[in-house]
């Protein structure tokens, strides 16, 4: 778990994920309305060389980054699953070409298309605080294991403990 206490802290959470992403990986953000999750995405886009802003893609459903000139390193695609109400409404967006292209696909509010899902994939749950914002990431999955840990140690500059499951 993570405690950020500003939206710079959270983005500063999207840059660390940017230097460990590869492409194919997948990210689901869940939290309430106004918890963080497309703060963190805005620092995810920064870190993989986004240039412009990052809006939350709840109207236009998907927002897609792809590389060239001032472009990312990586495609990045950003879905706002909120407004579908089933997996058939997912897979009419295209879902399943973005999982099977090379980029990093970020997916908020993932439940409709929870379904069609690869088992493996990073979870992060951002909640409020009092002080700001906690972070709970959840590796699933040994790619997923390994970004964790790195994560871990580049963000507390130590060695992460082994956790069994």
């Amino acid at each position: 778990m993570i405690t950020t206490s500003s939206p710079e802290e959270t983005r500063a959470v999207g840059r660390l994920l940017a230097d460990l992403v590869q492409p194919g990986d997948l990210i689901l953000l869940d939290g309430p309305f106004g918890s963080g999750k497309t703060t963190l995405v805005q620092g995810l886009a920064e870190g993989l060389g986004v240039r412009g802003p990052v809006p939350s893609p709840s109207f236009t459903l998907i927002q897609e980054y792809r590389p060239g000139a001032g472009g990312p390193r990586l495609p990045l695609y950003h879905l706002d699953l909120y407004r579908l109400r089933s997996p058939e409404e997912a897979l009419g967006l295209g879902l399943e070409e973005y999982l099977a292209g090379d980029g990093v696909v970020v997916i908020e509010w993932p439940e409709p298309a929870r379904p069609l899902l690869p088992a493996e994939r990073l979870e992060i749950r951002v909640q409020y605080r009092d002080d700001g914002r906690e972070i709970r990431l959840r590796a699933v999955g040994a790619r997923y294991v390994l970004l964790l840990t790195r994560f871990v140690e580049r963000w507390y500059g130590q060695p992460a403990p082994l956790a069994r499951h």
